[in-house]
């Protein structure tokens, strides 16, 4: 690189650090991959952009972008009224995927739980969960069994976590997994916000015969700090609401298909 073309990538630096704390402040968060395409440079500038502004503690480094927020997810009891017609819509698109006397596994969640409620009416189905909420609600059901997968209790999350949850999860035949997530990138990758979680999901990925990701229009394009390894196993995304073109392209590139409940 000449010493002309060095010193007027400094001089533009400045200007990238204004714009991404601009938007950070209009929007909550940046994607690498969007900020790249409109500066015209590579994704390897913004990040150093982004790791500069970090260690001057004006962002949040996260998997894609950068966030001027903690990315910790709200707790259940804040999350079960939001967008609640659109996660039933994807509650009966994955009810439609299961078939009497199936093995299910349903992740927690608020997503998850109106998958729960829409499985009322199938018959001999054994249902093993994470949640204590679901298991509560489909213990009640005719025809159902069972199988609260054990482990220390995410008081926000009310569900099991941990060693013994993941050591639990290896001893079952799934036959459909439903899988919750943090947030559908705009990249095209399911992330979550914390290590157990994303540790749990990609197991069930790559256990169940077939698994799909339910997630509602408001997880497109946040960006929360964790790969979900091995979430492209996932047979497909179950959604309420078609995701922008470039992330559903970006998304099928990688395996899993997209869904829309209605």
């Amino acid at each position: 690189m000449s010493d002309s073309h060095s010193s007027n990538a400094r001089a533009l630096a400045p200007r990238r650090h204004d714009e991404i704390l601009r938007r950070l402040a209009a929007d909550g968060s940046v994607g690498i991959t969007e900020l790249a395409n409109f500066f015209d440079v590579s994704r390897e500038t913004i990040r150093r952009d982004m790791k500069h502004l970090a260690e001057r503690g004006q962002l949040d480094l996260v998997h894609g972008g950068a966030t001027l927020f903690e990315a910790t997810e709200p707790a259940l009891n804040e999350r079960s009224q939001e967008n609640a017609a659109g996660k039933a819509a994807i509650g009966r698109a994955a009810a439609a995927l299961v078939e009497d006397g199936m093995v299910v596994f349903l992740d927690s969640g608020t997503t998850t739980l109106a998958v729960a409620h829409a499985l009322a009416g199938k018959h001999n189905l054994t249902v093993c969960t994470t949640s204590l909420t679901i298991a509560l609600h489909m213990c009640r059901q005719p025809h159902v069994r069972v199988h609260m997968l054990g482990g220390e209790i995410d008081p926000s999350e009310e569900a099991a976590i941990g060693i013994d949850a993941l050591d639990a999860i290896g001893r079952f035949r799934i036959d459909v997994a439903f899988l919750g997530g943090g947030a559908l990138s705009p990249d095209g990758e399911v992330t979550d916000f914390t290590r157990n979680g994303a540790e749990q999901r990609s197991r069930m990925a790559a256990t169940a015969a077939r698994a799909y990701f339910v997630l509602d229009s408001s997880k497109f394009g946040r960006l929360t700090p964790l790969r979900i390894q091995r979430f492209e196993l996932a047979a497909g995304i179950i959604v309420d609401a078609p995701p922008p073109a470039a992330m559903v392209e970006a998304l099928e590139r990688k395996g899993p298909k997209v869904i829309v409940g209605e």
